[in-house]
């Protein structure tokens, strides 16, 4: 299998994301489901996107090694923040879960009027092994 990043000039190029990855087959893919701040018992972690983003990072991270997998499989995510919080804060959980060596994802991040009860983020993403 193949992945690769692509930042094709006349883009913008950002150490965050990019701006498509592609996977030539064959391949393994992964669609992990929205996942949120919550912890194996369904309580949500914490009051901030910092905790939040930490905990549902985590659980992405729980699905992706339970498939012999790792957050650098991740080829896209998608995250929803709800309006009026930190967004910063999210970015700043996926940098210390991140390992900057790695080629970074495609991203979509979206802001949001609500999400479940007490959830401030959102994150689903897709993996290729």
């Amino acid at each position: 299998m193949a992945v690769r990043h692509i930042n094709p000039a006349g883009l913008h190029r950002s150490p965050a994301f990019s701006q498509a990855v592609v996977v030539e087959q064959p391949a393994k893919t992964i669609y992990i489901g929205g996942q949120n701040g919550v912890d194996a018992e369904g309580r949500v972690v914490g009051p901030t996107v910092g905790e939040q983003a930490r905990q549902a990072l985590h659980n992405l991270a729980t699905i992706l090694e339970s498939e012999g997998a790792s957050l650098a499989n991740i080829v896209h995510w998608t995250i929803a923040v709800v309006d009026g919080h930190a967004v910063d804060e999210g970015f700043a959980a996926f940098q210390q879960m991140w390992d900057p060596t790695d080629p970074p994802p495609a991203i979509t991040v979206h802001v949001v009027a609500g999400l479940g009860p007490g959830f401030l983020v959102e994150i689903d993403a897709v993996a290729a092994v």
